[in-house]
């Protein structure tokens, strides 16, 4: 599949490309803002490799969320 630039996606295409951006933005903020708020005893794994992990679109702050969390 070649690649296409952005001018020669459809407009729905190029809104839901917008709409996916902003739905990782605002997962990502919720997930950094989580852990932010618990201490060590309340995460599952060490805070700074969930913090990298939030770098891996869209599987890292997911994964923090499933996963991540102590409940």
């Amino acid at each position: 599949m070649a690649k296409r630039k952005w001018s020669e996606l459809s407009t729905p295409a190029k809104a839901g490309v917008v709409t996916l951006a902003a739905v990782e933005a605002v997962v990502t903020t919720i997930a950094a803002r989580d852990l932010s708020g618990r201490t060590d005893a309340q995460v599952n794994g060490p805070r700074w490799l969930w913090k990298i992990a939030f770098f891996v679109q869209p599987f890292g702050p997911l994964g923090y969320l499933i996963l991540g969390r102590k409940r």
